[in-house]
């Protein structure tokens, strides 16, 4: 008695949308965002060169790592949906950076039934995304950088689908306070799917092509270390242009506060608009810092927003 893998679709296709065009297309977890940090900005990281950095916005920033940083994020979203985060980042002596990391997202308690409408069992899908960020400065304030990226996602019982992408980028410090940042995502990633291994001969293959991102970011420290605010521009292989907002605003030296707005669509004014807030605790002990980050996000179309907590040693 086979099990209806529509269930598994319509979630899978529920989960995908980020309130935007480009949601319902493959890979959709992987342009959520990540860590705390980063989705409590809004994702407007991409030209940000201070405090904890993250190659997933651009490979280019690696090398202004300045200690080595390790982390872990959690997050809690509606609809039995989760993702999680796990990184290291550090400089290499004297002009690069190294950075690697995992991506794991899902959703959990499906209902599976039978054609009669019994129940069988819970099921449930993984989406992960494995990667490894190089970074090297052609100039002390010139940065280049790739990303190889590793894609597995399990989605029913022996339907499952590998691929390898790429991101490449780019990083200009204009000034001491000023940087500019351009970044290529997704290049050359795709879903194949063969449905065979369930359906036999009545199975079929099928290929779901990943949007390729383009964005163009400016960053701006502000004086006496008091913060940081950003904006970035986005345009997608499926023809979609948003705009991101970030401020970091540091209130104590062992506390800061942040928000931002994600995805504001320039096509459709505020439709699927996504505000961010969050804050950091941090307390140094000799040559290590432990940093506690925790984000949420609004989801405009959702029964509840996303919770994220992550946990960083910068040591």
């Amino acid at each position: 008695m086979k099990k209806y893998i529509s269930y598994i679709l319509l979630v899978l296709f529920a989960t995908n949308i980020t309130y935007s065009q480009i949601g319902g297309y493959a890979g959709a977890f992987g342009r959520l965002g990540f860590g705390s940090r980063g989705i409590g900005m809004g994702n407007s990281m991409t030209a940000i060169t201070s405090g904890e950095i993250s190659s997933y916005y651009n490979p280019a920033l690696t090398p202004f790592a300045e200690q080595r940083t390790a982390s872990i994020s959690l997050g809690f979203m509606p609809f039995d949906r989760y993702i999680n985060f796990l990184s290291y980042t550090q400089n290499i002596k004297p002009t690069a950076g190294l950075s690697f990391g995992i991506i794991n997202a899902g959703v959990r308690n499906i209902d599976s039934r039978d054609y009669d409408g019994y129940h069988i069992e819970d099921l449930s899908t993984s989406e992960n995304q494995f990667y490894l960020a190089f970074g090297n400065r052609i100039h002390p304030n010139v940065s280049l950088g790739i990303t190889i990226k590793l894609f597995y996602y399990s989605l029913y019982d022996k339907v499952s689908s590998t691929t390898v992408g790429f991101d490449l980028g780019t990083l200009i410090k204009a000034t001491e306070n000023i940087t500019i940042a351009l970044a290529f995502q997704d290049l050359g990633s795709n879903y194949k799917w063969n449905t065979a291994p369930i359906y036999g001969q009545s199975g079929g293959q099928t290929t779901d092509k990943f949007p390729n991102m383009r964005r163009l970011a400016v960053a701006y420290k502000l004086p006496d270390r008091l913060g940081t605010i950003a904006v970035e521009f986005e345009n997608t292989s499926v023809k979609t242009n948003h705009i991101r907002l970030g401020s970091e605003i540091v209130l104590h030296e062992y506390f800061t506060i942040r928000s931002g707005i994600d995805r504001w669509d320039v096509n459709n004014n505020t439709l699927g608009i996504k505000p961010t807030f969050g804050f950091s605790i941090n307390k140094p002990f000799d040559d290590w810092t432990p940093i506690i980050t925790y984000a949420y996000v609004l989801e405009p179309f959702s029964i509840g927003g996303v919770h994220l907590v992550s946990l960083s040693i910068i040591f």
